[in-house]
Protein backbone atom coordinates (compact mmCIF):
# COMPACT_ATOMS: atom_id res chain seq x y z
CA UNK A 1 0.00 0.00 0.00
CA UNK A 2 1.80 2.74 -1.26
CA UNK A 3 1.70 5.99 1.60
CA UNK A 4 0.34 3.89 4.00
CA UNK A 5 0.91 1.13 6.52
CA UNK A 6 1.07 -2.37 4.41
CA UNK A 7 -1.84 -4.68 5.26
CA UNK A 8 0.07 -7.77 5.31
CA UNK A 9 -1.24 -11.41 6.82
CA UNK A 10 1.08 -11.33 9.27
CA UNK A 11 0.03 -7.77 10.70
CA UNK A 12 -3.73 -9.13 10.42
CA UNK A 13 -3.01 -12.22 12.69
CA UNK A 14 -1.45 -9.78 15.16
CA UNK A 15 -4.25 -7.41 15.30
CA UNK A 16 -6.85 -10.53 15.42
CA UNK A 17 -4.77 -12.27 18.19
CA UNK A 18 -4.09 -8.71 20.39
CA UNK A 19 -7.64 -8.31 19.94
CA UNK A 20 -8.59 -11.83 21.19
CA UNK A 21 -5.88 -11.83 24.18
CA UNK A 22 -7.07 -8.47 25.36
CA UNK A 23 -10.68 -9.55 25.76
CA UNK A 24 -9.70 -12.63 27.43
CA UNK A 25 -7.54 -10.61 30.05
CA UNK A 26 -10.47 -9.25 30.95
CA UNK A 27 -12.92 -12.03 30.84
CA UNK A 28 -11.36 -15.51 32.65
CA UNK A 29 -14.38 -17.52 31.35
CA UNK A 30 -13.28 -17.25 27.89
CA UNK A 31 -9.97 -17.41 29.21
CA UNK A 32 -11.01 -21.35 30.34
CA UNK A 33 -12.72 -21.89 27.51
CA UNK A 34 -10.32 -21.63 25.23
CA UNK A 35 -7.10 -22.28 27.22
CA UNK A 36 -5.47 -24.95 26.30
CA UNK A 37 -6.77 -27.94 29.37
CA UNK A 38 -5.34 -30.88 28.46
CA UNK A 39 -7.64 -32.65 30.40
CA UNK A 40 -10.51 -31.00 29.16
CA UNK A 41 -9.75 -32.16 25.25
CA UNK A 42 -9.26 -36.22 27.18
CA UNK A 43 -12.30 -35.92 28.93
CA UNK A 44 -14.82 -33.90 26.66
CA UNK A 45 -13.42 -34.19 23.07
CA UNK A 46 -12.25 -30.32 23.54
CA UNK A 47 -10.02 -30.68 20.65
CA UNK A 48 -10.81 -26.55 19.22
CA UNK A 49 -8.36 -25.76 22.75
CA UNK A 50 -5.74 -27.20 19.83
CA UNK A 51 -6.00 -23.83 17.95
CA UNK A 52 -7.76 -21.14 20.16
CA UNK A 53 -4.88 -21.62 23.02
CA UNK A 54 -2.95 -19.97 20.70
CA UNK A 55 -4.63 -16.68 20.51
CA UNK A 56 -4.53 -16.40 24.19
CA UNK A 57 -1.42 -14.83 26.44
CA UNK A 58 -1.26 -14.51 29.95
CA UNK A 59 -0.05 -11.35 30.12
CA UNK A 60 0.78 -8.19 28.63
CA UNK A 61 4.32 -9.15 27.89
CA UNK A 62 3.74 -12.37 26.87
CA UNK A 63 1.40 -11.24 24.65
CA UNK A 64 3.71 -8.14 23.20
CA UNK A 65 7.13 -10.06 22.52
CA UNK A 66 5.02 -12.73 20.92
CA UNK A 67 3.38 -10.42 18.30
CA UNK A 68 7.03 -8.60 17.91
CA UNK A 69 8.92 -11.79 16.74
CA UNK A 70 5.87 -12.69 14.65
CA UNK A 71 5.91 -9.14 12.99
CA UNK A 72 9.45 -9.39 12.53
CA UNK A 73 10.00 -12.45 11.25
CA UNK A 74 6.88 -13.32 9.88
CA UNK A 75 6.73 -9.93 7.44
CA UNK A 76 9.67 -11.48 5.63
CA UNK A 77 8.53 -14.89 5.24
CA UNK A 78 5.30 -13.92 4.10
CA UNK A 79 6.55 -11.84 1.44
CA UNK A 80 9.08 -14.68 0.47
CA UNK A 81 5.82 -16.69 -0.06
CA UNK A 82 3.88 -14.51 -2.36
CA UNK A 83 6.86 -14.02 -4.68
CA UNK A 84 7.72 -17.38 -4.83
CA UNK A 85 3.89 -19.26 -4.69
CA UNK A 86 1.95 -16.18 -5.92
CA UNK A 87 -0.87 -14.49 -3.84
CA UNK A 88 -3.06 -16.83 -2.61
CA UNK A 89 -0.53 -19.89 -2.35
CA UNK A 90 1.63 -18.26 -0.37
CA UNK A 91 -1.03 -16.72 1.78
CA UNK A 92 -2.54 -20.24 2.46
CA UNK A 93 1.16 -21.93 2.89
CA UNK A 94 1.78 -19.36 5.56
CA UNK A 95 -1.17 -20.00 7.22
CA UNK A 96 -0.52 -23.64 7.06
CA UNK A 97 2.80 -23.44 8.83
CA UNK A 98 1.90 -20.90 11.80
CA UNK A 99 -1.84 -22.29 12.12
CA UNK A 100 -0.54 -26.05 12.18
CA UNK A 101 2.09 -25.44 14.54
CA UNK A 102 -0.21 -23.87 16.48
CA UNK A 103 -1.82 -27.02 16.89
CA UNK A 104 0.97 -29.51 16.85
CA UNK A 105 2.76 -27.89 19.22
CA UNK A 106 0.28 -28.90 21.71
CA UNK A 107 1.17 -32.00 21.61
CA UNK A 108 3.41 -33.08 23.55
CA UNK A 109 1.03 -30.98 26.24
CA UNK A 110 -1.57 -32.89 25.71
CA UNK A 111 0.08 -36.56 25.89
CA UNK A 112 2.53 -35.06 29.21
CA UNK A 113 -0.37 -33.62 31.07
CA UNK A 114 -4.03 -35.29 29.58
CA UNK A 115 -5.12 -36.90 33.14
CA UNK A 116 -3.50 -33.89 35.01
CA UNK A 117 -6.79 -31.05 36.30
CA UNK A 118 -4.24 -28.54 37.06
CA UNK A 119 -2.71 -27.96 33.82
CA UNK A 120 -3.38 -25.86 31.39
CA UNK A 121 -1.27 -23.83 29.08
CA UNK A 122 -1.39 -20.94 26.23
CA UNK A 123 0.42 -18.65 23.89
CA UNK A 124 1.22 -18.36 19.84
CA UNK A 125 4.73 -19.29 20.53
CA UNK A 126 4.59 -22.51 18.63
CA UNK A 127 3.44 -20.69 15.93
CA UNK A 128 5.98 -18.15 16.30
CA UNK A 129 8.79 -20.24 16.39
CA UNK A 130 7.68 -22.64 13.29
CA UNK A 131 7.71 -19.08 11.46
CA UNK A 132 10.81 -18.19 12.82
CA UNK A 133 12.43 -22.12 11.78
CA UNK A 134 10.85 -21.76 8.19
CA UNK A 135 12.55 -18.37 7.86
CA UNK A 136 16.26 -20.02 8.70
CA UNK A 137 15.75 -22.46 6.06
CA UNK A 138 15.09 -19.16 3.46
CA UNK A 139 17.52 -17.47 4.63
CA UNK A 140 20.01 -19.02 6.72
CA UNK A 141 22.77 -16.09 6.80
CA UNK A 142 20.71 -13.27 7.09
CA UNK A 143 21.38 -11.48 10.35
CA UNK A 144 19.12 -10.93 13.63
CA UNK A 145 19.36 -6.94 14.59
CA UNK A 146 16.22 -5.13 16.43
CA UNK A 147 15.88 -5.59 19.81
CA UNK A 148 17.85 -8.84 20.72
CA UNK A 149 20.91 -7.91 19.06
CA UNK A 150 20.99 -4.10 18.01
CA UNK A 151 24.72 -3.77 17.89
CA UNK A 152 25.58 -7.58 17.05
CA UNK A 153 24.21 -9.13 14.36
CA UNK A 154 23.77 -12.70 14.44
CA UNK A 155 23.04 -14.79 11.53
CA UNK A 156 19.23 -16.56 11.69
CA UNK A 157 21.14 -20.33 11.82
CA UNK A 158 23.19 -19.39 14.77
CA UNK A 159 20.03 -17.75 16.85
CA UNK A 160 18.20 -21.13 16.08
CA UNK A 161 20.62 -23.42 17.51
CA UNK A 162 21.26 -21.43 20.67
CA UNK A 163 16.90 -21.29 20.94
CA UNK A 164 16.92 -24.76 20.34
CA UNK A 165 19.30 -25.42 22.93
CA UNK A 166 18.19 -23.09 25.23
CA UNK A 167 14.91 -24.48 25.03
CA UNK A 168 15.65 -27.86 25.23
CA UNK A 169 18.20 -27.19 28.53
CA UNK A 170 15.11 -25.55 30.01
CA UNK A 171 12.79 -27.78 29.04
CA UNK A 172 14.61 -30.97 31.14
CA UNK A 173 14.92 -28.10 34.59
CA UNK A 174 10.91 -27.79 33.74
CA UNK A 175 10.73 -25.11 36.92
CA UNK A 176 9.38 -22.28 34.79
CA UNK A 177 5.99 -22.81 33.83
CA UNK A 178 6.56 -22.26 30.42
CA UNK A 179 5.66 -24.84 27.25
CA UNK A 180 9.40 -24.96 25.96
CA UNK A 181 7.97 -28.48 24.49
CA UNK A 182 5.77 -26.60 22.32
CA UNK A 183 8.23 -24.12 21.48
CA UNK A 184 10.64 -27.11 20.17
CA UNK A 185 7.96 -28.90 18.07
CA UNK A 186 6.54 -25.47 16.57
CA UNK A 187 10.46 -25.36 15.74
CA UNK A 188 10.55 -28.65 14.46
CA UNK A 189 6.96 -28.26 12.43
CA UNK A 190 8.35 -25.27 10.74
CA UNK A 191 11.67 -26.84 9.28
CA UNK A 192 9.86 -30.18 7.95
CA UNK A 193 6.53 -28.01 6.67
CA UNK A 194 9.05 -25.86 4.61
CA UNK A 195 10.80 -28.05 2.93
CA UNK A 196 7.42 -30.44 2.41
CA UNK A 197 5.82 -27.73 0.98
CA UNK A 198 8.50 -26.33 -0.92
CA UNK A 199 9.06 -29.99 -2.49
CA UNK A 200 5.08 -30.17 -3.80
CA UNK A 201 4.84 -26.74 -5.00
CA UNK A 202 8.23 -25.66 -6.55
CA UNK A 203 10.99 -28.45 -5.91
CA UNK A 204 14.03 -26.00 -7.35
CA UNK A 205 13.30 -24.12 -4.14
CA UNK A 206 15.13 -27.19 -2.48
CA UNK A 207 18.49 -26.57 -4.45
CA UNK A 208 18.33 -22.90 -3.60
CA UNK A 209 17.49 -23.60 0.19
CA UNK A 210 21.28 -26.24 -0.22
CA UNK A 211 22.72 -23.08 -1.91
CA UNK A 212 22.20 -21.05 0.71
CA UNK A 213 22.79 -22.73 3.62
CA UNK A 214 26.32 -23.81 2.36
CA UNK A 215 27.17 -20.63 0.58
CA UNK A 216 27.30 -18.35 3.97
CA UNK A 217 26.98 -14.48 3.37
CA UNK A 218 27.54 -12.03 6.12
Amino acid sequence: MEGGVEITLTLILIIFTCAISYQAFNDSAMRSKFVMHPASVHEFGQYYRFLTSGFLHGGWMHLGINMYVLWMFGETLEKFFLRQFGDLAGRLVYLLIYLGAIVLSSLPAYLKHKNNQYYSALGASGGVSAILFALIVVAPWSGITFLFFPFFPIPFIVFGVLYLFYESYMSKKGNDMIGHDAHIAGAIFGLISIIVVSFILKPELIQTYIYRLTNPTF
